[in-house]
């Protein structure tokens, strides 16, 4: 392959890469502290600096950062070269971010993603009492210390604190026992993650 096409492709993986990372509400800092590496680090695979992009064990290694798969980095990075002109086919093969994290192929929601829910309760006091209209957004990922609406395979609906994520559980805070417990809920009962993107009192 010349070199210019390999540092061409190198740069789709990269931009590729940051897409999915925006995609899920993280910054370079928050990717990275999830594979135990330094923003900048991450940031020189964005920018196609890094051209261990292209090994399977590092795409698997950095997708999985963002709960996502080398399928949905390759298939961000072909739409990117072909100018980004809408979202995939649905007729050819595809794998989906997880389950459990709507609309993963786009880049920002549309106004049709964004929802309301009411609280009926004081569980997530101070933040948010009874009453409070919280917007959320099916096609953002929560960020550490922001709301998030957990919809479980059971159909019960959560409302908590977002803390952390790794491969077989979600942290949140809140509940009856208050704002100060974390709890663990099991990836595999959710089936839905959404970001509190607003509160209306």
């Amino acid at each position: 392959m010349p070199r210019f096409e390999q540092d061409s492709d190198v740069r789709a993986l990269g931009e590729a890469l940051g897409a999915l990372r925006r995609d899920r509400g993280l910054s370079q800092a928050e990717a990275g502290a999830r594979v135990a590496m330094t923003s900048q680090g991450w940031g020189l695979y964005e920018s196609g600096k890094r051209p261990g992009l292209f090994r399977p064990d590092v795409q698997r290694r950095l997708t999985a950062a963002l709960d996502a798969s080398p399928e949905d980095l390759a298939l961000a990075a072909a739409r990117a070269q072909d100018g980004g002109l809408g979202p995939a086919s649905s007729t050819g093969v595809e794998s989906g971010a997880r389950a459990w994290i709507a609309n993963p192929k786009t880049s920002g929601a549309s106004r049709s993603e964004v929802e309301r829910l009411q609280l009926s309760n004081d569980d997530l006091a101070p933040w948010a009492v009874s009453g409070v209209v919280l917007e959320f957004d099916a096609g953002r990922w929560p960020r550490r210390d922001q709301g998030c609406v957990v919809d479980r395979n059971d159909g019960v609906r959560l409302v908590r604190i977002y803390e952390r994520a790794d491969s077989e559980r979600l942290y949140v805070r809140g509940g009856p026992q208050g704002l100060s417990v974390e709890t663990a809920l099991a990836r595999a009962d959710v089936a839905r993650v959404a970001a509190v993107i607003g509160r209306l009192e």
